[in-house]
């Protein structure tokens, strides 16, 4: 789990280990707060990070959803370069993981 901005993170693909999450910081935006899901691509040494929204998601161009993330590597990065996937946590996805490994906890103490 990443967290920034107090937005929370799940790194879904990491395509030769691209992630790096200092370097992540500090080229992270407030602007990319409002994706469902950010993609790192790495060109020259370079991050550069797009936004992407879920697939449901209304009133949204098709070319900004995320089954067009595959489109966007093969259009707008070089080819074979390393990327990475993040998908936004939300709050209660959180809360429920929270509470999940919680009975998992009380679980293997036993009664």
């Amino acid at each position: 789990m990443i967290t920034i901005d107090h937005m929370n993170f799940e790194l879904v693909e990491n395509y030769r280990d691209a992630f790096d999450e200092e370097i992540f910081i500090e080229k992270y935006s407030e602007l990319l707060n409002k994706y469902d899901y950010i993609v790192g691509d790495v060109g020259y040494e370079k991050l550069r990070l797009a936004g992407f929204y879920r697939n449901g998601k209304r009133k949204v161009e098709p070319d900004k959803r995320v089954n067009a993330i595959e489109e966007y590597l093969n259009e707008y990065c070089n080819f074979g370069c390393a990327y990475f996937i993040l998908r936004k946590v939300s709050k209660h996805e959180l809360q429920e993981q929270t509470e999940e490994s919680d009975e998992e906890v009380q679980e293997e103490a036993g009664p």
